[in-house]
């Protein structure tokens, strides 16, 4: 039969049938335990019965509505995400993408209010990763991802990871934002320092420009805080979510502080299906259950315990060189690229993604157990030993 999706994924040939919790069955029946949770996204797990629940009372209700309404779920979402934050607006959108995509523009604007249409240019980092969409795409300093999209979008500068030096060296008048994700996903699951954030909100604060986190992967309980800048001290101007926000759920949100927010006017930014009822709806039973399910504190007890495991097949294996991730976002590099190891392990009916070409990424869902753990790591000792022929 003709396969008329396009191919921009190099797909595995499984398909996925249905899950349950921490659990994926394909659509011959076997079961596979998942640690990629649709990288970072079903946060409790699939098929939660009570957010499921949340879905359909919903749909059956009001699916969608336009946002030239007032729509109660999105109010409440909101107002939870200023609650648990240091922000005072929130902006939703439908992914990740378009919530760095609203995070720049608002950088623009703000810096246009401010100090007029000069001031335009934003710095990101070498190995970063904030999307695909044009915008997202040049923030994004990976030539594999740009290759072929040119010309892309004027104003950005790349500074080398964790080196303030080269961060000043890009810094001018027209600077108006610094855009960084607190722990590099795509780039190999390599967190920033706490003082390179101190470092670079000082900077932001010395210079008047804009912090900006993206928390796409990070965020919603995923390092062991609700935010992961909760870990470093600062405070950012803007930050972008989404991915676990809603347990699978499509939804982005851009959260500012008010003096960045009241650029946006009715007329600068818009979404179609941004924060509708639906998305919202489950947005909100996600955040209500992580909060009252004590489910971050699982979150640092298990992350800390898989990195513990890892680092026994550091010590192990010669192949494996370095542990390295906050909370349940964790990676393992490797000497050389990760992908035979995603596909041997998968074979073994554990999912695992490759962030960086050469590091195996471990998201699974933040209700993982010890014994899940020990299952997964045991598949992927399993499977070095095989590969690399080590005992």
């Amino acid at each position: 039969m003709t396969n008329h999706v396009m191919q921009t994924y190099g797909r595995w040939p499984v398909s996925m049938a249905k899950g349950e919790g921490i659990w994926l069955y394909d659509s011959e029946g076997n079961k596979y335990l998942d640690f990629t949770a649709g990288i970072a996204v079903t946060a409790l797990g699939h098929a939660h019965p009570e957010i499921a629940k949340v879905i359909a009372e919903q749909a059956a209700t009001l699916l969608h509505c336009s946002n030239l309404y007032h729509i109660p779920n999105q109010i409440e979402l909101a107002a939870k995400l200023v609650e648990l934050s240091c922000f005072d607006k929130v902006f939703f959108s439908n992914s990740g993408a378009e919530a760095i995509e609203g995070a720049i523009k608002m950088a623009r604007r703000w810096a246009y209010e401010n100090y007029g249409p000069e001031k335009h240019e934003v710095i990101t980092f070498e190995h970063s990763f904030h999307g695909r969409t044009l915008g997202a795409l040049t923030a994004t300093c990976q030539a594999k991802y740009q290759e072929g999209f040119g010309p892309l979008v004027p104003g950005f500068h790349y500074a080398n990871p964790g080196n303030i030096e080269s961060v000043k060296s890009l810094i001018s008048e027209k600077t108006c934002a610094i855009l960084l994700e607190p722990v590099q996903g795509e780039g190999g699951v390599r967190p920033f320092s706490k003082a390179f954030l101190q470092e670079l909100r000082a900077l932001c604060d010395e210079n008047g420009f804009l912090l900006i986190l993206d928390e796409v992967q990070t965020g919603v309980g995923r390092t062991g805080t609700f935010f992961a800048y909760e870990q470093f001290g600062i405070e950012p101007d803007i930050l972008a979510l989404a991915k676990g926000l809603a347990n699978g759920v499509p939804i982005g949100a851009v959260l500012a502080k008010q003096h960045v927010a009241d650029v946006m006017v009715p007329g600068t930014h818009a979404s179609t299906f941004g924060g509708n009822p639906l998305a919202t709806a489950a947005g909100l039973a996600t955040v209500n259950l992580l909060l009252q399910e004590g489910i971050m504190d699982n979150v640092r007890e298990m992350g800390g315990y898989l990195v513990g495991k890892l680092q026994q097949l550091v010590d192990k294996h010669p192949v494996a060189q370095e542990v390295r991730g906050m909370g349940l976002l964790v990676g393992l590099s490797l000497d050389r690229p990760a992908g035979d190891v995603i596909k041997a392990c998968m074979e073994k009916k554990l999912l695992l993604t490759v962030a960086g070409g050469n590091a195996v990424r471990f998201t699974p869902p933040l209700i993982v157990t010890k014994e899940q753990i020990d299952q997964a790591v045991s598949i992927l000792d399993e499977t070095l030993a095989e590969l690399y022929q080590t005992v």
